[in-house]
């Protein structure tokens, strides 16, 4: 099934956190011999996070496969590379940056929100590292960035002067909803494993530029969270109403059934705005009936 294009209509783009897993082949990565796992991803995702390059550079032969492998609108959201936001928390990393924006220069026509995800340990006082940095990146660019101190919580003083610093320079806030996670009693092994990599954070949806970004985990029995995804399409409504264009990632504890989550909040979403997701369902095996 193709995806259709809808440009009378607000964009909410959908993706996961990776484009392949092993849990996917009869359904989601269903393909051809011949057929790039890429592509079969982009069948029915709008989007991805692009986390191999928090971890190094892809090489440029690797981009260019992305580019091709990937359909039309699809769009892709990479992590700056943990050198610079984890080792050199935004400080004399110029060169870094420069190498980085230019190795994903090819896609520029594919890419979505660049995320500068920052550690724990960066608080109010590097703000000012975080504002220098941002003056410094180039426009042709979109940007987001991901919080993890809880002094950006605090709806005082420093998460006013934090928003503020967003819009002036028109990047957005990432919200990382892992409510449902840690609402989760179970105790099996990749549950605690989820819940000690993750961080718990209040959820402050505020979107300081034009494509907030959500990225959402679920208990690893993700029926069970709905009552926290739900609530996300009123928001996703509201943001596209504004003239905004929203990016949501899925997580489960261990990914397996992360497609079946979004293709939930894609369901629901749609019954008030029709294609608005740019997403086409995948046929279930056979042996399996269908969760909707």
């Amino acid at each position: 099934m193709q995806k259709l294009t809808v440009p009378h209509l607000q964009r909410c783009y959908i993706g996961l956190t990776q484009w392949q897993h092993s849990a996917w082949h009869e359904t989601v990565l269903a393909r051809g011999k011949k057929q790039h796992i890429l592509n079969a991803y982009t069948r029915h995702f709008s989007s991805v996070e692009g986390n191999s390059t928090f971890y190094g550079l892809p090489k440029v032969e690797t981009i260019e496969q992305w580019r091709t492998e990937s359909s039309e609108q699809f769009k892709f959201c990479f992590k700056f590379p943990q050198s610079i936001t984890h080792q050199q928390q935004l400080r004399h990393c110029e060169t870094e940056t420069t190498e980085f924006l230019h190795r994903l220069t090819p896609l520029i026509d594919k890419l979505g929100l660049l995320c500068i995800q920052l550690p724990e340990r960066f608080d109010h006082n590097a703000l000012p590292d975080l504002s220098l940095f941002l003056e410094s990146l180039p426009s042709a660019f979109e940007y987001t960035v991901e919080i993890r101190n809880l002094c950006f919580f605090d709806k005082a003083d420093t998460e006013k002067a934090f928003n503020q610093l967003l819009l002036k320079h028109n990047v957005n806030r990432s919200t990382f909803d892992t409510r449902a996670l840690f609402a989760d009693p179970a105790s099996d092994p990749i549950s605690l494993k989820a819940k000690s990599h993750k961080p718990q954070l209040p959820v402050h949806a505020i979107a300081t530029g034009n494509s907030p970004m959500v990225r959402f985990i679920s208990a690893q029995k993700w029926t069970d969270s709905t009552c926290y995804l739900e609530p996300w399409i009123n928001k996703a409504i509201r943001w596209m109403d504004e003239g905004k264009t929203p990016y949501f990632f899925f997580h489960t504890p261990d990914n397996a059934e992360a497609p079946e989550l979004a293709n939930y909040f894609v369901n629901l979403l749609e019954q008030h705005r029709p294609d608005c997701c740019l997403f086409s369902p995948w046929q279930q095996p056979k042996s399996q009936s269908t969760l909707f």
